[in-house]
């Protein structure tokens, strides 16, 4: 159902979410947790990463700082009836 709903939703980020999803699909298929049909996400979240600090150039011999930002995507998918939260 997840990988439907990010299929059809019309954000860049939907299509590196997908493919991000499908990995750990993969993964847990790998390790043999059970079918890919039946998993479930049981947790998903975005953390910061490093930020990669730049200078533009500007009129009359001035500088600007830019960040560029970058982040960590988590997704953890589990059989159903099985639940990886902690609180």
């Amino acid at each position: 159902m997840a990988l439907a709903i990010l299929k059809h939703t019309p954000r860049h980020a939907a299509r590196v979410v997908e493919k991000l999803v499908r990995s750990a699909v993969a993964n847990a298929e790998l390790k043999e947790m059970g079918d890919s049909e039946s998993m479930i996400i049981s947790k998903a979240f975005v953390n910061c990463g490093p930020t990669y600090k730049r200078v533009r150039a500007r009129s009359m011999g001035r500088a600007n700082a830019i960040q560029k930002r970058t982040s960590h995507i988590t997704v953890v998918v589990a059989a159903p009836g099985i639940q990886n939260h902690k609180k």
